[in-house]
């Protein structure tokens, strides 16, 4: 004897007009793909619209900012931890590190000088890891709309 099976109403699939017209019960929270921070826009699709880009580069700047803002309590809490410096004079010398500028007080012990220079390339890192997520967005723009105008076959329109 063959048994009837009857769907849930709970899990019964909506019909194509249903589901067009709901609406998602709750938000996750997580990008889709090809919606993220860093997920730019394919060959295929169009070139982004301003207010986009320039959402995205203020995210590309708060990111840069906190990259900088890390290096920097990173050289703060060596120059003070390493040679005895207060605050103020550990944030001195780790921004003028950070900037490219170079030391401003002398070094006392042995700790310390391995640090500064340890912190030294550290920086330089840290300048070019930012630098890049800053222009990342800027580069891909010019070169996604570079290359929107051209043909299927490579050539310029």
């Amino acid at each position: 004897m063959a048994r009837k099976v009857m769907a849930r109403p709970d899990t019964a699939r909506p019909s194509a007009k249903a589901a067009a017209n709901a609406t998602p019960a709750r938000k996750t929270g997580r990008a889709r793909s090809g919606r993220g921070l860093f997920s730019f826009e394919t060959l295929r699709q169009p070139l982004i619209s301003r207010r986009v880009f320039l959402v995205r580069m203020a995210w590309s700047v708060v990111i840069w900012f906190a990259i900088m803002l890390f290096g920097l309590a990173v050289g703060m809490a060596g120059y003070a931890g390493f040679e005895g410096m207060g605050l103020v004079d550990a944030y001195l010398n780790a921004a003028m590190i950070l900037s490219g500028m170079g030391p401003v007080s002398e070094l006392h012990t042995q700790a310390g000088k391995v640090f500064a220079g340890t912190y030294a390339i550290f920086s330089g890192l840290i300048i070019v890891l930012a630098t890049g997520v800053v222009l990342a967005p800027i580069i891909h723009h010019v070169l996604h709309a570079f290359h929107i105008d051209m043909d299927d076959d490579g050539k310029p329109d």
